[in-house]
């Protein structure tokens, strides 16, 4: 299989669906990344930890409704051409 913008894109498409569908409560708390668990005080530099959680709960809130749709698409286009 060559590598091409396709498999890329799939590639990306495919870790995004699964940052969106990790769930906080089943499998995140088991290895201590809940986010009740990172409370920092003000004017701490944030950790490495934090900033991971922070990017998830992010994608979770801005892809969720662009991934339905880039999901179909990809549906779509892998019917038609196989």
């Amino acid at each position: 299989m060559a590598f091409t913008l396709w498999s890329l894109y799939e590639a990306t498409l495919l870790c995004l669906n699964a940052i969106c569908v990790l769930n906080e409560e089943r499998f995140l708390v088991k290895i201590g990344w809940a986010s009740w668990q990172n409370i920092q005080g003000f004017g701490e530099p944030p950790t490495a930890k934090s900033q991971m959680l922070n990017l998830i709960k992010s994608v979770r809130t801005v892809a969720k409704v662009p991934l339905i749709g880039l999901n179909i698409l990809t549906i779509i286009v892998k019917m038609v051409l196989g």
